[in-house]
């Protein structure tokens, strides 16, 4: 059985759980460690029993936030609101005009990029700081930010819906393949509230299985 696999039916579990004991940068270049034991909950000592340890490397790493100890979650996925910043063009949003009742403004483009990325991106990091985003807004046009194209569709429903004039300039020189035809798409490790970003992920199991 594959070691990722072999880990993830491990914490599938309903009694399975992980702790992530490290991480550490490794050998290659953005290259980072992460050693994983997985435990099962014995009732009979009210505690947890060892199972097994674990290594993931993560190669070109983009990206991360982890925080050491006990988990319930670890998904391996490709499709992930967290990799738009990644894997999707930018695109800058631009409006022009007179923007009508700037508060009901704001409050659509806030829930508008909230439902793109839920709790794992906030606004700020993708709106123009130029000025306050009320301030903005009124100030007559310019560049309202620049995103990934996902979020940056639902903005420009959002200024349509109130009939402000706008524009999206989509970076074109965005490739999902390098000049040797190897992929850019990155990947994402969920373990919990905490993630990493990274091109590609390996998973080794250390000695033997406690059990055996």
């Amino acid at each position: 059985m594959p070691q990722r696999t072999l880990l993830q039916e491990q914490l599938a579990t309903e009694k399975g759980y992980g702790v992530l004991l490290a991480a550490q940068m490794g050998g290659a270049p953005n290259e980072l460690q992460l050693l994983i034991q997985t435990a099962e909950y014995d009732a009979a000592v009210e505690g947890l029993r060892e199972r097994q340890r674990y290594v993931i490397r993560a190669l070109g790493v983009r990206e991360h936030k982890l925080s050491l100890g006990l988990f319930g979650r670890l998904v391996f996925t490709d499709n992930h609101p967290l990799l738009y910043h990644h894997n999707t063009p930018r695109a800058g949003v631009f409006f022009r005009g007179d923007v009508p009742h700037v508060s009901d403004v704001v409050l659509d483009l806030s829930q508008a990029h909230a439902s793109t990325f839920g709790p794992w991106r906030p606004l700020a990091d993708d709106i123009n700081h130029a000025a306050p985003l009320v301030d903005l807004l009124a100030s007559g046009g310019g560049l309202l930010g620049e995103m990934p194209k996902p979020a940056a569709e639902r903005m420009l429903r959002v200024l349509a819906h109130h009939g402000v004039e706008h524009k999206l300039v989509e970076d074109a020189a965005f490739e999902t393949v390098d000049e040797h035809g190897r992929s850019r798409l990155a990947h994402l490790l969920l373990i919990d509230e905490g993630y990493v970003i990274a091109l590609d992920f390996s998973v080794e199991q250390m000695g033997r299985n406690s059990n055996e």
